[in-house]
């Protein structure tokens, strides 16, 4: 066998090849998203392949040191740890999870397939309910394009797909079809009356000891429970679409529910190889709550004079996959104006609102589905192109509030972003809604797009440091102290020199 340090030859001969480094790079950039260690690795090959073999071992340990002194390595070891403690719940010792053999899935949409194929690709078996003949049609139609995706993409062959939708999918329009399952997931439309309807009905059909699950994206599970004789038994599963994908699950506890259910839900998460959080309940939980405030803050922005355009290109440039209108267009405008305009009658009159989404909305542009929302997606075209008319939009907004347009940098742009999801990060821990900083950062991470490398947004704020966020914060508050108000616990934080971290490791 001949030593590495011997094939001299071959190594000359592939140090030639500039294309096979260019084309890699260009592949390992799209993937690594401002990750500096993966690029770092193809530069270390190619510089070792000019020198000597001691020369380029010497060089390969310079690349690696420098890799080890960047801020990126401390943000990925603590998503790799935070990853892991996620699952191990304060409270939970001793409690056992009950067994899933069976599980139901209300509602064939998007979230609802979704779910299904996420159960069924774990071994699970499913019923799947909606209200008729032609809905559960189109429910079963949304399971078999995914499965056929799968085979047309090799992950899946033919006899396995027919055989998982043989043994492990039915489809029912039956409410009594439940009626021994283990688990039932609710994936209805986001509408506080259905879910209360369909709770009551599960309480009358569903076997004692079923779990009774709701995959509500914002509303009040302890109201949903308590239509049911058993609130014990019902707990939040929030999948994050598309459900069979996306790795984040939220598993929320409501007031009545049990250890053993909620040591169900973690069950359920690792069977299903997703990010089990704990989330308490709230108008959106973690994930949804951090939204709307750095939703909020990123509308500001645009209202005062920042393009759609440039807050998602300075986004994408901080590490974020997609901008936050981006990612709205991909999950449909019309679901955060159903939100909007439901607690619209309990919105303080003092909050600055921006109408801008609204009046796109308005319009019936609610995205990539519908062709338009704040890109345009000609001929069903996947990645949006700005749109001169909602920039018209943009601008009549700004004129009927008495805007005088700024400019703003991207600099600015991820500041204030980020300042307003550490802020209501930082909240939410204090209420108790998350239990440590670094439930916030997976449900961010896996979630929502937060660079990994950065470790999240809790972590992210102890490495900028505490005192520079809550800097940042008094300094926007001159122009909106209602949105800005600090939170307690990073001023408690910020005052005393300590971190976000030093609540993970007393948890």
């Amino acid at each position: 066998m001949r030593r590495t340090s011997e094939m001299t030859e071959k190594l000359a001969a592939d140090r030639a090849d500039t294309a096979l480094f260019h084309e890699t790079r260009k592949a390992v950039a799209a993937k690594a998203r401002g990750q500096t260690s993966p690029l770092r690795a193809i530069d270390a090959v190619e510089q070792g392949l000019g020198l000597a073999f001691d020369e380029g071992m010497k060089r390969e340990r310079e690349i690696y040191l420098e890799c080890q002194a960047s801020p990126q390595r401390e943000g990925l070891i603590h998503a790799f740890f935070a990853e892991r403690a996620v699952a191990k719940v304060p409270g939970l010792a001793g409690a056992v999870p009950r067994p899933i053999a069976r599980a139901g899935v209300i509602g064939g949409g998007t979230m609802g397939s979704g779910i299904a194929i996420a159960l069924m690709q774990a071994g699970i078996p499913v019923v799947m309910v909606e209200r008729d003949r032609e809905s559960i049609e189109r429910g079963r139609a949304n399971v078999e394009h995914v499965l056929d995706g799968n085979v047309r993409r090799g992950r899946l062959s033919a006899e396995a797909r027919a055989a998982t939708m043989a043994g492990l999918y039915r489809g029912s329009t039956d409410y009594s079809d439940l009626a021994d399952v283990d688990l039932v997931i609710e994936a209805a439309f986001e509408d506080m009356d259905v879910k209360r309807e369909i709770f009551r009905t599960l309480d009358r059909i569903c076997r004692l000891g079923a779990v009774l699950a709701t995959n509500t994206s914002y509303l009040d599970i302890d109201a949903i429970a308590l239509e049911t004789a058993r609130p014990s038994d019902v707990i939040g599963l929030h999948f994050f679409s598309p459900a069979h994908v996306m790795k984040l699950l939220e598993i929320v506890v409501a007031a009545k529910t049990t250890p053993d259910v909620t040591a169900t839900g973690f069950a359920l998460a690792r069977r299903l190889k997703k990010v089990g959080v704990r989330a308490g309940v709230c108008d959106g939980f973690i994930g949804n709550r951090i939204l709307a405030s750095y939703r909020k803050q990123a509308d500001a922005m645009m209202g005062d004079g920042a393009s759609p355009y440039q807050i998602d290109a300075a986004l994408r440039g901080f590490g974020f996959p997609m901008g936050p209108y981006q990612v709205a267009d991909l999950a449909g405008l019309d679901i955060g104006w159903a939100t909007r305009k439901r607690l619209a009658p309990h919105r303080d009159p003092r909050e600055r609102y921006a109408g801008i989404a609204d009046r796109i909305c308005e319009r019936g542009w609610f995205g990539q589905k519908t062709g338009r929302g704040f890109y345009l997606y000609p001929d069903g075209a996947r990645v949006g192109q700005p749109d001169p008319d909602v920039e018209a939009i943009i601008d009549a907004e700004r004129k009927a509030a008495g805007v005088i347009p700024r400019s703003f940098t991207d600099d600015e742009i991820v500041r204030r972003y980020m300042a307003a999801m550490i802020n209501e990060g930082a909240k939410v821990v204090a209420e108790g809604i998350a239990l440590r900083p670094l439930d916030v950062d997976m449900v961010l991470v896996f979630g929502y797009g937060f660079p990994r490398w950065r470790g999240g947004p809790m972590k992210y704020a102890d490495m900028v440091g505490l005192e520079s966020v809550l800097a940042d914060i008094r300094a926007f508050a001159a122009e909106d102290p209602l949105f800005w108000r600090p939170s307690e616990l990073l001023v408690r934080l910020a005052e005393t020199g300590g971190t976000f971290d030093s609540l993970n490791n007393a948890a």
